[in-house]
């Protein structure tokens, strides 16, 4: 009776162990990373009786975990794609909503400038007009400066998440070598530590949503490397992930792995999947580059719309003022340069001069040192040579629009810098106009033919062909005095001869200053050099203008300053033709003009804000097939759990019987003496 009630204790063991790891599951059901586990149960060693074997019981040999590592593999890659591709998506979704919507993207506010430009253009004279225009140069830079403060206020908000994910991880990777510890110390003692291994792979599964991680099973450890190989945990030891400044640029974050306290490397650029990865994906292809394209955009406007007041007159009969501020005031030079961290110099630093707006890239540069003068620049977006040059090279050499000079301190071979020509300029811009009546809205110059002239020459209003630099205040005022005292100009046509027909040009005293011919009754394009006569004309100029018609021998006219043209509206026909000039660089040539630069720039955000859509829901999709699939397997069924209770239930009492059995037969036996 002794096997029997043996066989029968066997029974109830296994079905109580059978039924705890029934309940364990059923109460685990909702508890991240837990993975079923199940009774395995064996025969127990047959004892002989005579001839033959009889069995002696169950027993249990192990509660293992209904485990797939390839099954897991797959959640965690799928996890840390779809962490990467919902965070891009979350943050690309607001830039596009911010550039396209037309309560707070530019192309509302730059054709209302327009718009009132038109308006003003049409009625030079009128101060309403003007004073509505001088409003709208204000909303537009005031339109750049709120797109640019929320970019850089993302750009903030993605240095938050960076130090805060870090830590995160950091926290988590010390969670997985703890538990890699754990389990080599419980393994040792020939234990099965299923609770410990699953809080190993629910740990690595949230890594896997903060960062991509690549795991490596060595001797029951889990070694996790990040990037292109970089160890996060080697068996119990953890490295540490920080966010710091750049040493490129400190207003950006990179991130830096530390390796027991004394190994530092930067891993940014390698860093793919996971939130933390979205992150810095969405960076570097949107925010930076829609911040630089935003940027060139602003300096464009200004450059431009500046550059050609410039060439006009005011209701003063003063030559145009600037509507917006100077492109190269010394501050915004100063911080286009970044040195870069470990230079010879800390107080070292170069000035980036703006010289061709409509040369800029939407890229960064890279400039390194050969020398104490020499250098060498690369073009960040892709990478292109740009040459090798020097700080001694007169005039400085123009790259992309821009030049360099050296600002303060010195530099040494091997010195960087990192060269930002329009990341800041959307957030510099600024009217510094603050009088409407100085809108150049009036040509410089005007031509009158002479009262009693016989024949039928005509002739078109004259333009200056020598452009004046608006920025610069003493060459301004040289070509005001030059204009005032170096007109009237009189042309007096000779006699027609030989299918020709000469003209002399006096000045204001009646002196020759120059002859010329034309073909009478042809359009005949004609260009007039007045030579500087210093101290009343300190600047030499030329203008051009177009002669047609059959003048007599005797017909004249006269060019004048416009001192009386208040009502002209040439120059201010000019500033508006800019809406549609190509003055936006191309691959490295103008070609798009502002209107068009702007919606290119929304189509490209729009256009990968769909990719985006698109990447995340296939994401989403392969991460819920990946989750489906493992939960299959290793997830708690409460149907089929239900029905192993009552199944193992029945086994239990079942068992019960045959101890009540044999104590019944035992009794029997003992009576029966």
């Amino acid at each position: 009776m002794a096997d029997l009630l043996s066989i029968g204790v066997s029974g109830l063991r296994v079905s109580q162990t059978a039924l705890s790891v029934t309940g364990n599951n059923i109460t685990n059901t909702d508890t991240a990373g837990y993975t079923r586990q199940q009774v395995t149960q064996v025969s127990n060693a047959s004892q002989k009786l005579g001839a033959t074997y009889l069995g002696s019981g169950a027993s249990i040999t192990d509660v293992r975990r209904i485990y797939s590592d390839f099954l897991t593999t797959q959640v965690r890659t799928a996890t840390a794609l779809d962490g990467d591709a919902q965070t891009y998506l979350t943050q690309i979704n607001q830039v596009n909503s911010l550039l396209a919507d037309s309560t707070t993207g530019i192309t509302a506010v730059m054709a209302n400038f327009f718009a009132a430009l038109q308006t003003a253009a049409a009625s030079p004279t009128d101060t309403a007009s003007r004073q509505l225009l001088l409003t709208q140069a204000n909303t537009l830079s005031e339109r750049f400066n709120s797109i640019y403060g929320q970019l850089s206020d993302q750009n903030g908000y993605i240095n938050q998440q960076l130090s805060s994910m870090t830590q995160q991880v950091n926290s988590l990777a010390a969670s997985v070598a703890g538990y890699n510890q754990a389990i080599m110390n419980v393994s040792a003692a020939g234990g099965s530590p299923n609770d410990l291994l699953d809080k190993r792979d629910e740990a690595v599964r949230e890594l896997s949503e903060l960062i991509g991680v690549t795991v490596v099973q060595q001797d029951g450890n889990y070694n996790l490397f990040i990037g292109n190989g970089q160890p996060l945990v080697v068996g119990n030891a953890a490295s540490t992930l920080n966010a710091v400044p750049s040493t490129e640029d400190p207003a950006r974050y990179s991130l830096q792995l530390s390796q027991n306290s004394y190994s530092t490397l930067d891993v940014t650029s390698s860093i793919t999947g996971g939130q933390i990865g979205g992150l810095l994906r969405y960076r570097e292809d949107v925010l930076d580059t829609t911040m630089n394209e935003l940027g060139r955009l602003a300096l464009v406007v200004s450059d431009q719309i500046n550059s050609q007041l410039g060439q006009g007159l005011d209701l003063n009969a003063e030559l145009g003022a600037m509507l917006f501020g100077d492109i190269n005031d010394l501050t915004l030079q100063q911080q286009r340069s970044l040195a870069q961290t470990g230079n010879s110099d800390t107080t070292g630093n170069l000035r980036v001069s703006i010289e061709d707006t409509s040369k800029l890239s939407a890229s960064d540069y890279e400039v390194t040192f050969n020398s104490a003068t020499g250098y060498s620049v690369r073009r960040l977006s892709d990478g292109k040579d740009m040459g090798t040059f020097d700080l001694t090279d007169s005039p400085a050499p123009v790259i992309d629009g821009f030049s360099l000079q050296l600002d303060a301190g010195t530099v040494a071979a091997g010195d960087k810098f990192t060269i930002l020509p329009t990341r800041y300029s959307a957030g510099d811009i600024k009217v510094t106009m603050t009088d409407a009546n100085q809108f150049a809205l009036a040509a410089p110059l005007s031509a009158t033919l002479t009262t009693g002239n016989v024949g039928t020459g005509s002739v078109t209003q004259p333009t200056l062909t020598t452009l004046i630099d608006i920025y610069d205040s003493a060459a301004v005022a040289d070509m005001q005095a030059s204009l005032e005292n170096g007109m009237p100009i009189k042309l007096v046509y000779d006699a027609a001869s030989g299918g020709a027909q000469g003209y002399t040009l006096y000045d204001a005293s009646g002196n020759n200053i120059g002859t010329g011919s034309i073909v009478p009754g042809q359009s005949n394009k004609v260009t007039v050099n007045i030579a500087a006569n210093p101290p009343t004309v300190p600047s030499a100029y030329s203008f051009e203008m177009t002669l047609a018609g059959s003048p007599v021998a005797g017909d004249s006219l006269s060019i004048a300053f416009n001192a009386e043209g208040s009502s002209d509206n040439r120059n201010g026909l000019a500033v508006l033709a800019l809406q549609t000039s190509n003055t936006v660089a191309v691959n490295g040539n103008s070609g798009m003009s502002l209107t068009t630069a702007y919606s290119s720039l929304i189509e490209t955000v729009g256009a990968k804000t769909n990719q985006a859509k698109m990447d995340a829901s296939a994401t989403e999709a392969i991460l819920t097939q990946a989750t489906t699939s493992q939960q299959s397997l290793s997830g708690v069924n409460l149907d089929e759990e239900a029905a192993n209770l009552i199944k193992f239930e029945q086994y239990y009492t079942a068992a019960s019987q045959i101890i009540k059995v044999a104590r019944s037969t035992f009794d029997t036996l003992i009576n029966s003496f």
